[in-house]
């Protein structure tokens, strides 16, 4: 059974720094592609940024450069998303994402709250 467990969320302040990390089991995590996603009240899930199974390329949305960093450990089955100077105040939900082929399979969210 395929599992995404993220973790990490909470509370940063305006110019802070956050890491979210997301723990994969149930499938061979070094085959897979991953992503994060960021979905603010209201709106669409949004790319953030997505690294391949080597983690040899990673990608950026434009609007993200510069404010967030992917990364993963593939002996530890874990990815992770650094947070650098996060800004304007408010409230979303992340969730990362893992793909193998035409399958896609999502975690559960993790809530950020950036506020001063």
């Amino acid at each position: 059974q395929v599992q995404l467990a993220e973790s990490g969320g909470g509370l940063v302040q305006p110019g802070g720094s956050l890491r979210l990390s997301c723990a994969a089991s149930g499938f061979t995590f070094s085959t897979a592609a991953m992503s994060w996603y960021r979905q603010a009240p209201g709106k669409e899930r949004e790319l953030v940024a997505s690294i391949t199974s080597d983690g040899g390329i990673t990608t950026y949305a434009e609007s993200m450069k510069g404010r967030f960093t992917i990364s993963r450990d593939n002996a530890k089955n874990t990815l992770y998303l650094q947070t650098n100077s996060p800004n304007p105040e408010g409230t979303d939900m992340s969730y990362c994402n893992a793909r193998r082929g035409a399958r896609g399979d999502w975690g559960e969210e993790t809530q950020v709250t950036v506020a001063s």
